[in-house]
């Protein structure tokens, strides 16, 4: 039998990111549960009525205003918050208020601030209800294998990397940060090499120095107005690995003998391309999503793991001069 899955939210990552794309592109919630074997997509719930007709009308599925409508008639298996970050925390209760999924699935960051997390996981913890956040880019096929290489030895230790982002370390910085956790292990320390700008909505473009328990990064933030770029290049001591466009890319590049200088090491030529899902990244949670909820190793962030990154993410920007 399939999970049972439930949408709250229906803008662009609950719905609207691949509306009007082919089939094989899923950038969003409702696309991975309606094409993925493992769940079936029951509804969604959004307060606007047009967005509701659009959800009916695209998935032959109720859609409903409010999330106690939607839960007594459908008792979902899992429910994808993907309402905007400050209505997490009220969203979420009234789920538990309502329903008993076996998990929820929310939007990053998990809460604006660390409190807001803290009682999020804990809620769910005293329920007995698994939470996971969608840092999408750990439950791709590419960085699962990175991944594998690592903790294999076939990407060898030291690692040292730079990590370009743009658009907040919080809204997506946090990403790349997540995702070098998931390579490298823990955070162990950090240091604030440039404070950066401070954006309207919070959020800060700091360029930091990260250690995590299996390597080193440099975080350099760019100017999201100019240009998005994201992108990761991480040395280690048999080659380079690049992870460019935001994971669309991923490149292992190992070094051979120098075939003109006796004694010498260089980067192959020719880099190995390793195989990126990010064109059906939402469909990859899914199938991690299912992986975790039969009981299986799943690559996917806990809430645990998220409150963590977000307290590492608030030390970081409390560390900011004081306005002069």
């Amino acid at each position: 039998m399939p999970f049972k899955a439930l949408v709250v939210g229906l803008g662009q990552i609950g719905m609207g990111y691949d509306l009007s794309l082919d089939a094989e592109q899923i950038y969003s919630h409702a696309r991975a549960f309606a094409t993925h074997p493992d769940f079936e997509l029951v509804g969604g719930v959004d307060p606007s009525a047009e967005r509701r007709v659009t959800f009916a009308r695209a998935y032959a599925r109720p859609a409903y205003a409010d999330i106690a409508a939607a839960l007594a008639a459908q008792a979902p298996d899992v429910v994808a918050l993907a309402v905007p970050t400050p209505y997490h925390r009220a969203a979420l209760n009234e789920v538990l208020e309502n329903g008993r999924p076996q998990a929820i699935l929310c939007e990053k960051p998990l809460a604006d601030e660390t409190g807001a997390a803290q009682a999020i996981v804990a809620a769910c913890a005293a329920k007995g209800i698994a939470l996971y956040v969608n840092y999408i880019r750990r439950s791709d096929p590419g960085a699962i294998e990175v991944g594998r290489r690592i903790a294999a030895g076939l990407i060898e230790a030291p690692l040292k990397g730079v990590v370009w982002y743009s658009k907040g370390l919080r809204h997506n910085g946090s990403h790349f940060l997540n995702l070098l956790e998931s390579w490298l292990g823990p955070v162990q320390k950090t240091a604030v090499i440039d404070p950066g700008r401070l954006l309207p909505d919070g959020d800060a473009e700091p360029d930091l120095d990260i250690t995590f328990e299996g390597g080193r990064a440099v975080f350099l933030a760019t100017r999201e107005e100019d240009f998005s770029h994201y992108t990761i290049e991480l040395v280690a001591a048999n080659g380079r690995l690049r992870y460019e466009q935001g994971g669309a890319l991923i490149e292992w590049q190992p070094t051979v003998s120098d075939s003109r200088l006796d004694g010498y090491t260089r980067l192959a030529e020719t880099a190995e391309t390793i195989a990126s899902g990010m064109a059906r990244y939402q469909w990859n949670v899914a199938a991690q999503l299912a992986a975790a909820l039969r009981g299986e190793a799943a690559q996917l962030c806990s809430g645990d793991k998220a409150l963590a990154l977000l307290q590492t993410i608030a030390d970081v920007c409390q560390r900011r001069p004081a306005p002069a």
